[in-house]
Parts: C-alpha cells; sequence; structure tokens
C-alpha cells in the first residue's frame, strides 16, 4: 500500500509546532493554567447539532471540554486552558475532520466583549495584526422572524461569503446555547463567533451560571432531539451539580486550532495541516 505517508508535509507540520507554543505562551503569560481531562467520558452533550461518538458500553468521545473545565473552575482552579483532540461524527471535508484539535479556555471575570478582545489578541499573535469587524446576526440573515432551518442555512452562506476578520454577536435567544442572555436585551445571547475569509474559527460565550436554567436547556435538547428521531442523551448530573455548588462569573471561548494552522499557512484543506485520518 502506497497511503502510508502522512497527509501534511514534514516542513506544515514543523510549523504547526511552532504555533502550538506560541499559544502555550500567548496563555502562560497570563497565568493561564494548561489541563488535560478526558477525551472518553460518560456523558456527552445534549446539543442536537453537535453529534457525539460513543464508545460502546464505555462512554462518550468528548465533543468539548466545557463541562471537565466548568467543573475546574467551580472547585476553584481559576482562569485555565485546554488544547487537544476532540471528536464529531459526521464531520469531514476540507473544513472538516471527525477529530480535531480544540483550543477552550475560560476567564474569570470576563463577559463576551473582554474575551473578543482576548481572542483577537491571539489571533493577531498567529496571524499577524489585522482589522476586525463586528457584525450582528441580523446583519447577516436579515429578518429574524423566520423558521430556525431557515436562518441558520441565510446564516451559514452569509458567514460563508465574510472576507477579512469579523466577529458576530446578538445571536437570537434561542441560539444561546450556554450562554446567558443580554441583561438590557434578553432576547438575544451573550454570545459571539469570530469568522475569517468566510472560516468559523471560534465560538465563545458570556457564561451561563444558573444550574436550574442549565436544566432546562437540557431538556430542552432532548425534546428535540426525539423529534429529530435522535436518542435522547443523558444528562451530565455531575456537571450540574458543579453549577449548584456555584460557576464563578466568566467567558469562555472554544477555538478551531487546525484551522488558525490553516489560515497561518495558507492552506486550503485541514488535510494539510494534519497528520494522518
Amino acid at each position: 500500500m502506497d497511503d502510508w505517508r502522512p497527509l501534511a508535509e514534514p516542513a506544515v507540520l514543523r510549523e504547526r509546532s511552532t504555533i502550538l507554543g506560541d499559544i502555550r505562551g500567548f496563555f502562560a503569560e497570563r497565568e493561564v493554567v494548561e489541563v488535560h481531562t478526558p477525551v472518553l467520558a460518560r456523558y456527552g452533550v445534549t446539543d442536537p447539532d453537535v453529534p457525539g461518538i460513543r464508545v460502546a458500553d464505555v462512554g462518550v468521545l468528548q465533543t468539548s471540554p466545557e463541562y471537565h473545565l466548568k467543573r475546574l473552575l467551580a472547585a476553584g482552579l481559576g482562569d485555565c486552558y485546554q488544547m487537544g483532540p476532540v471528536f464529531r461524527a459526521d464531520e469531514q471535508g476540507s473544513r472538516h475532520n471527525r477529530e480535531f484539535t480544540l483550543l477552550e479556555w475560560y476567564r474569570l471575570g470576563f463577559d463576551h466583549h473582554d474575551l473578543m478582545a482576548e481572542v483577537a489578541q491571539l489571533v493577531d499573535l498567529i496571524l499577524g495584526s489585522a482589522t476586525y469587524r463586528t457584525l450582528t446576526y441580523a446583519d447577516l440573515v436579515g429578518d429574524l422572524e423566520r423558521e430556525r432551518e431557515v436562518l441558520d442555512l441565510a446564516f451559514a452562506e452569509a458567514s460563508d461569503a465574510l472576507q477579512g476578520r469579523c466577529f458576530i454577536t446578538e445571536y437570537p435567544a434561542d441560539q444561546a446555547a450556554l450562554a446567558r442572555l443580554e441583561p438590557a436585551n434578553p432576547g438575544r445571547a451573550a454570545r459571539f463567533e469570530l469568522v475569517i475569509d468566510g472560516l468559523e474559527l471560534a465560538n465563545g460565550y458570556w457564561e451561563l451560571t444558573d444550574a436550574d436554567e442549565h436544566r432546562r436547556r437540557f431538556l430542552q435538547d432532548n425534546r428535540i432531539r426525539a423529534e429529530r428521531g435522535l436518542t435522547p442523551m443523558a444528562l451530565d448530573e455531575p456537571f450540574l451539580a458543579s453549577l449548584d455548588a456555584g460557576l464563578p462569573d466568566c467567558a469562555g471561548v472554544a477555538l478551531g486550532v487546525d484551522r488558525l494552522v490553516m489560515l497561518a499557512l495558507g492552506c486550503g484543506s485541514i488535510e494539510e495541516v494534519l497528520t494522518f485520518r
């Protein structure tokens, strides 16, 4: 067989290593602690739009370290981040891989605006400085009084066409995920995404801390799962218990490292920055 070679060229892998070192240096300067949480865990996420991968009789490959990192925050660790592998079913293509490297971090006392500024600082470190635009969700899709599927399609098409570095804010409340709602406008979520040249790079929240509201949203996710013919997910009770104990006021963001490396090196496909599939 002739398919033994890595996908990425050795020179690309060396440059990727340098970028990962720069990222770690960025957080070391800010005294944000690096941690590693389980990749294979008992619980997965309830979000019907985030397909996890089950391992029979063992657990679920994690789509994000979010729940574990928040448990660490509730235990008093303070600012922390993880950079490592996560998994999504049915994600394959020039921008997607079922296993990919995710950088996720949490900052105590930050709101989503504070975190947007820090995301821009990190991106500028890796890609060089540039101007950022801020657009609202409504700027991209126009009329918000349409069905969710129609809005999702309109948003995907509009964001794919964006050029330059664009933060997208003011998502509708029903797309809050685990973000709190804007205090001055409860119809909008305290959430943002960063899109660079049509490539979604980061998704962040001013984090919801209310345990009862988390449970309500998880149960709503499972109702949507049932409507779509998907298997409901068991609620992550240890995570909910950590929220009862008290999640500190914080903001968090997840950033696709493979995509950041693609942008830094001018690659057209995620395969160009991965070792193997």
